[in-house]
C-alpha cells in the first residue's frame, strides 16, 4: 500500500509573467516502509513539495492521498487534524519551543492530537529512550548540543506514531558524528516499517535511501531504486564514516 501519493501535483506562484510553478505535474508514489530521497538545486521545489505533502501548503492543482485517503481537500480544520496524527515533521532548524524541556517538546504534540498528559508523558519517555537521550529529558533546547536537538525533534516527530516522517534537510546544520547519529536512527525507524521521504543536498544522505528522485524547475528528472545497489541503508553511513 502507498503511504503516500501524489497525482497531477502543482503548486504555482505568483500570475501572469511573474507565475512560477514550483511543483510542475508531479506524480508520486511512496510504499510502506521506504526511505525515498529528494535531492536538486535550492530553488527546485523540494521543500515546496514536502510541505504540500505534508498538508503545510495547499496545491494549486492536483491532488494528494495519504494512506488513500485523499487530504488536499479537506477543511483546514480536518486537515490539522490530520498532520497532527499520521505525519511527523523534521525540519533543519529542529522548531523546538525553547522554553519547554526536552520531554515537553516530545509531550506538546501528543496533548494536541488529545492523548492523556500520562499516555503522552510515557511515549515522550520511551522515544527519548529510544534516541539515546533519556538522561536529557528535563533539559532544556539551549543546554544540548545540535545532535541532540535533531534527535528531540525525531522523537518528538514519532510522538503520535505517524504513517510517514517528512524531512526537509534534517542534517542540514549537524557535523558528520551527528549525521550520523541520525541516519542511524532512521535506519532503526525504517527497518521497522516507518516510511519517510527526506529532501536533502548531501549525496551522502541520500545514499542511505532506499530511492532517490532528483528534481529540477519542480519537476522529477531521474527516479532511481537504490536497494541492492551497495549504495542504500549501510553503504551511505559507510561512506560517512569513511
Amino acid at each position: 500500500m502507498n503511504v503516500v501519493s501524489a497525482r497531477g501535483l502543482v503548486k504555482q506562484h505568483g500570475h501572469g509573467q511573474g507565475r512560477v510553478r514550483a511543483v510542475d505535474e508531479v506524480d508520486l508514489e511512496v510504499p510502506r516502509g521506504e526511505m525515498l530521497a529528494v535531492m536538486g538545486p535550492s530553488g527546485c521545489g523540494k521543500s515546496t513539495l514536502l510541505h504540500l505533502l505534508g498538508g503545510l501548503e495547499r496545491p494549486t492543482g492536483g491532488e494528494v492521498w495519504l494512506a488513500g485517503r485523499r487530504v488536499d481537500t479537506l477543511s483546514e480544520r480536518a486537515l490539522a487534524r490530520l498532520r497532527r496524527r499520521s505525519v511527523g515533521f523534521v525540519f533543519q532548524a529542529f522548531h523546538l519551543m525553547e522554553e519547554l524541556s526536552a520531554a515537553e517538546n516530545v509531550e506538546l504534540p501528543a496533548l494536541l492530537a488529545g492523548r492523556s498528559r500520562r499516555e503522552a508523558r510515557r511515549r515522550a519517555s520511551l522515544l527519548l529512550d529510544r534516541v539515546g537521550l533519556a538522561g536529557r529529558a528535563r533539559h532544556l533546547p539551549s543546554q544540548l548540543s545540535g545532535g541532540q536537538r535533531q534527535r528531540v525533534a525525531i522523537a518528538r516527530a514519532l510522538v503520535n506514531e505517524p504513517l510517514v516522517v517528512l524531512a526537509d534537510e534534517p542534517t542540514g546544520n549537524l557535523d558528520t558524528a551527528a549525521t550520523l547519529d541520525v541516519l542511524r536512527i532512521f535506519e532503526e525507524l525504517r527497518s521497522a516499517g516507518q516510511t519517510f521521504v527526506i529532501v536533502t543536498h548531501d549525496e551522502r544522505v541520500a545514499a542511505t535511501a532506499d530511492r532517490l528522485v532528483s528534481m529540477r524547475d519542480g519537476m522529477f528528472v531521474d527516479d532511481t531504486r537504490l536497494a541492492g545497489t551497495g549504495t542504500g541503508w549501510l553503504g551511505g553511513l559507510a561512506g560517512l564514516e569513511g
